[in-house]
């Protein structure tokens, strides 16, 4: 009787044991984050250890560790950060993205994360008191290809030609040696790259009156409305503790 007690007591904890060994613990998911490589500070390639770093993905990976889920960070040229999007080759675009109403029509943004304005760089030994895209009338002036800023110039100026540039390095350096006499683009991306590169000859212009003021959101795929709320809940609760305000300024953007 013992024997056999034994060993239905025995059978009764192997089942048991196997039924908690073989429930497996939940998954946790994980995003592929576009960032672009030339966006600094906000996404760029760090040469020492060949990764995408800058505030936007630090944020992102403050989201991500307060939601529950996890991302990799995929370089992603900006004019290919929607399409990636759209394609499910990434699932998230952490980079400096203006939420605009045409990009609402292809893909859903978070609250916004930082609000800036366009800045308007010229050569460093230009010091006139420009205002507006009119005093550039006849002009050959620059944007960042994908940007908004490609569409505002064509729209609102009547310049000799607006070139497109793969970043907003390469209008600095445009302007600094005279090829261009504007470059328009994201004024804090121009003033941290000029605070960080002194060879840039270039400037930003202070009496220069913005065109488009707008802000920074996280853009999504219209269908992941859940992966968007949580976005949108942790990011309120990241602002509220200070801890977006904090990435930012270790930045220099706030």
């Amino acid at each position: 009787m013992i024997a056999r007690r034994s060993i239905r007591g025995l059978c009764g904890a192997l089942a048991l044991g196997f039924a908690f060994t073989s429930a497996s613990p939940a998954q946790v998911p994980t995003y592929s984050v576009g960032a672009t490589p030339t966006g600094i500070p906000f996404t760029f390639l760090d040469a020492k250890t060949n990764t995408i770093q800058g505030a936007m993905v630090d944020v992102i990976a403050a989201i991500a560790s307060d939601a529950g889920f996890k991302v990799t960070i995929q370089s992603t040229p900006f004019p290919a950060l929607i399409p990636a999007l759209t394609d499910n080759r990434i699932d998230i675009i952490a980079a400096a993205m203006l939420i605009t109403a045409q990009r609402r029509d292809i893909v859903d943004f978070s609250d916004p994360v930082f609000p800036y304005p366009e800045g308007m760089i010229v050569n460093i030994g230009d010091k006139t008191a420009y205002r507006s895209l009119a005093d550039f009338k006849g002009q050959v002036v620059g944007a960042q290809v994908g940007s908004v800023y490609v569409e505002l110039l064509k729209r609102n100026g009547d310049f000799a030609e607006v070139k497109v540039y793969d970043s907003l390095a390469d209008i600095l350096r445009e302007v600094s040696m005279g090829h261009i006499r504007a470059g328009f683009g994201d004024a804090a991306i121009f003033r941290y790259q000029l605070a960080q590169n002194a060879s840039f000859r270039a400037s930003l212009v202070p009496t220069y009156e913005p065109k488009l003021i707008g802000s920074i959101g996280i853009g999504v795929r219209k269908s992941d409305t859940e992966l968007l709320a949580k976005i949108n809940a942790s990011l309120a609760k990241l602002r509220a503790n200070g801890t977006i305000d904090k990435i930012l300024a270790r930045w220099g953007v706030k």
